[in-house]
């Protein structure tokens, strides 16, 4: 079986960016305890703000965070961050399709694939390796099911 797993390189990137948006946060209510250099409304927008991004930021990493293998008419999903395995077989896919954006000159490719017991993975190829290889066999194994756009 072949097997897609996070890229480290993103994952790193990602935990880099809310590693700052925590210090900015604690450099924030620091300074509004100690000092207040800024206006009462400053800090009543930038700290919720920050909070917030940052949340979204860590979902969007915890929800991303998936293992999948392929191979042998099967596709297995592996969540560890929840505890949760998934086993299915090839026919057991619904429909699947592959988005294809393109911005500042790089190609962003998302494939999204759905199954009878209505859930699904999305697997992009910047946040995981082997997603052609992935696509490459989907798209041999199941093309019927592709989403025609």
């Amino acid at each position: 079986m072949t097997h897609c797993k996070p890229k480290i390189n993103t994952y790193f990137a990602l935990s880099l960016v809310v590693i700052i948006l925590i210090g900015g946060l604690i450099y924030i209510l620091h300074e509004f305890t100690n000092t207040r250099a800024f206006g009462l409304f400053f800090y009543l927008i930038s700290a919720p703000l920050i909070t917030v991004v940052t949340l979204m930021l860590l979902v969007k990493m915890m929800a991303g965070f998936k293992f999948i293998s392929f191979g042998k008419e099967k596709i297995v999903t592996k969540y560890p961050l929840r505890g949760k395995t998934n086993l299915y077989n090839i026919e057991e896919i619904l429909a699947w399709e592959e988005e294809k954006i393109i911005a500042n000159k790089k190609e962003f490719r998302q494939i999204t694939v759905a199954f009878s017991d209505k859930s699904s993975f999305t697997m992009s190829n910047h946040e995981h390796i082997n997603y052609d290889e992935f696509v490459k066999y989907i798209t041999k194994k199941a093309p019927k099911k592709k989403v025609k756009s």
